[in-house]
């Protein structure tokens, strides 16, 4: 189902200054240029709700994005390559681990990963940071557009072999693009499914 509304709330240099909202959230976090913001441009299907830069490191605050009235999108700051100074470094850090690790609202993560590209030191660092400390995630391969279906799936099948080493099993996975729509569908309607099940709790 396609988002009805799609609404920026604003920008939050601090955790505690972020809105008290009571209700779910689900955040996007990746590697600096990853394709965040052009993302949850496609699955509220507009143009600029997120403002979008090729220069990495752009997103430096916690962005709230409130979705069809019901929850909430964080487009967290990225991480790893950003030309930022080693204090900006280190704030955003420190942002994203205690936005991660202290949001009581927040339900889940989504880990966006280039599908160009084979695992990433820092991106399986992260992912077994994120398990280590109980945070549910899932893992959304982004610009599907820019590869082969066969280069894809050479990829993916070494992203498996490497997270296998150390879970049970994989979290859920994505392949989308931000230029196509491919596979907005899809992680709507998970969030939707998520959002059904938080309902009918007790």
């Amino acid at each position: 189902m396609p988002l009805r509304k799609a609404e920026f709330i604003g920008s939050f240099p601090k955790l505690s200054l972020a809105p008290d909202t009571g209700k779910p959230e689900y955040a996007f976090i990746g590697r600096s240029n990853v394709g965040k913001s052009s993302l949850l441009n496609a699955l509220a299907n507009q143009k600029n709700l997120a403002k979008t830069s090729s220069r990495p490191g752009k997103t430096q605050m916690l962005n709230y994005f409130l979705m069809d009235d019901g929850w909430y999108l964080v487009d967290l700051p990225g991480y790893g390559f950003a030309k930022v100074s080693k204090p900006m470094r280190e704030k955003l850090q420190k942002l994203i681990h205690t936005y991660v690790a202290k949001r009581t609202s927040l339900i889940q993560l989504f880990v966006l990963l280039d599908c160009r590209h084979e695992p990433q030191r820092i991106d399986l660092e992260f992912m077994e940071w994120l398990g280590e400390n109980g945070i549910p995630f899932a893992m959304v391969f982004t610009k599907a557009d820019k590869i082969s279906k066969v280069q894809w799936q050479k990829n993916f099948a070494v992203y498996r072999k490497a997270m296998l080493k150390t879970w049970e099993s994989l979290p859920p996975v994505f392949l989308t693009s931000s230029e196509t729509g491919q596979g907005a569908e899809e992680l709507l309607e998970y969030i939707e499914a998520t959002n059904q099940r938080l309902a009918e709790l007790p």
